[in-house]
């Protein structure tokens, strides 16, 4: 049984434990929290660098928060989990799968793996459990194929990226 690309992200998220209901988090930026989660949507409030939040929820590239009595919603790669960020900057040149699509109030980021920074690349600690989760959730092909027919969805084939230039 081969691991999918799918599954490799799957198995990815579990071992770097993607952000849940009741994390707590905190803003690497001064940002906006909104009404609704879009870009052009109201702003309630403006969280300060470090703020902490409560996660409540999550739409898209969205996280819906509490910070005190107030709830709202913040751009997921404007937070970090865990401890208060140390520095500031957009935490989402430091993920390490970042896949966006463009647009008004309708269109959404998606953000693969989440709570990667650079110190977690640079210190890694395995996680045996997860890579056996990982391992444990890989389909063969066959079932990959029937999961795509089931869909509606059309194989294609991408070619490599070129060499980055020296």
């Amino acid at each position: 049984m081969r691991l999918s690309g799918l599954t490799l992200v799957a198995g990815l998220a579990l071992a770097c434990g993607l952000a849940q209901a009741g994390d707590t988090a905190f803003a690497v930026r001064p940002t906006a929290l909104k009404e609704k989660p879009y870009t052009d949507a109201k702003t309630l409030d403006n969280l300060a660098q470090n703020a902490k939040v409560e996660i409540i929820g999550r739409h898209g590239s969205w996280d819906k928060v509490k910070i005190g009595d107030e709830t709202g919603w913040v751009k997921m790669l404007s937070l970090r989990l865990g401890e208060a960020a140390q520095k500031t900057g957009d935490s989402g040149f430091k993920t390490l799968f970042n896949v966006a699509s463009t647009g008004g109030s309708g269109g959404t980021m998606t953000t693969g793996v989440r709570g990667l920074s650079e110190e977690k690349l640079n210190n890694p600690h395995p996680d045996p459990q997860a890579l056996e989760d990982m391992h444990r959730l890989a389909v063969s092909k066959d079932e990959a194929q029937r999961f795509a027919r089931a869909g509606n969805l059309a194989a294609g084939k991408m070619d490599y990226l070129p060499a980055p230039a020296k």
